[in-house]
């Protein structure tokens, strides 16, 4: 069996945006959902067929935000802003990024991020990210922990219990 063809190259703008705004349980969405309604994310990855990691074009409206603040244990992941001031929000404290500035979460460090956009113009920027099996995701403000499975994410409340 052949693969699909993929294309050369694309216009970013013209990947079609994910349906889905989370993969968030419902529960957890519900509460953020004026938040993450506001961001759209473009799987430029996805787009070439790329398996070992993913690069998102992720647009947050003002008052979106990227996700919440969490930390993989298996994946590194890296965002560049193109446009916009996103408030980075790490466990160090709060950082205004702009244009041209980057910042990077290695795995396994345990320091939670999220970007959120407080300003009133769009936030623009690339968020790279690879795809290590097995990966574990603790969110430190909420009661979430998510765990990688073939092909998806298993989440869970802290103590274990699944979300329905």
């Amino acid at each position: 069996m052949t693969e699909p063809p993929f294309p050369d190259a694309v216009a970013a703008e013209q990947v079609p945006p994910r349906p889905r705004k989370s993969l968030y349980p419902q529960a957890i969405r519900d509460l953020y959902d004026h938040g993450l309604a506001g961001r759209e994310k473009r799987a430029l990855g996805d787009a070439f067929g790329l398996q070992n990691f993913g690069v998102n074009l992720t647009k947050l409206a003002p008052g979106a935000i990227s996700a919440l603040r969490h930390a993989h244990a298996k994946q590194d992941e890296f965002i560049y802003v193109l446009q916009g001031t996103p408030m980075l929000y790490t466990d160090a404290g709060a950082t205004l990024l702009a244009p041209g500035l980057c910042a990077g979460f290695k795995a396994g460090s345990g320091n939670a991020h999220r970007l959120v956009n407080e300003s009133a113009h769009d936030v623009l920027y690339l968020e790279i990210g690879d795809r290590t099996p097995g990966d574990r995701v603790d969110y430190p403000d909420d009661d979430l922990l998510a765990v990688g499975t073939d092909g998806g994410w298993l989440f869970t409340h802290k103590n274990g219990k699944p979300y329905p």
